[in-house]
């Protein structure tokens, strides 16, 4: 059985990336959509940043709640 993801759509979060060199901005961060299940049971979620015409692609443990 899999477990519920951590965090809801429209919530804001904290996004620290686990890969080095990264140019992610720092701040607040959406949550825009939730992902399926991955490798090792992980979620990840679909983000976006105010500050950014793009979204990004975040695994639940680098996201912490704003």
């Amino acid at each position: 059985m899999t477990s519920p993801h951590k965090f809801l759509i429209g919530q804001t979060v904290n996004y620290r990336p686990s890969e080095r060199g990264q140019d992610a901005p720092s701040g607040i961060y959406r949550i825009i959509g939730l992902l399926p299940e991955g490798q090792n049971g992980a979620f990840q979620y679909r983000i976006k940043h105010s500050d950014e015409a793009h979204e990004r692609i975040a695994k639940e443990s680098e996201l912490r709640k704003a």
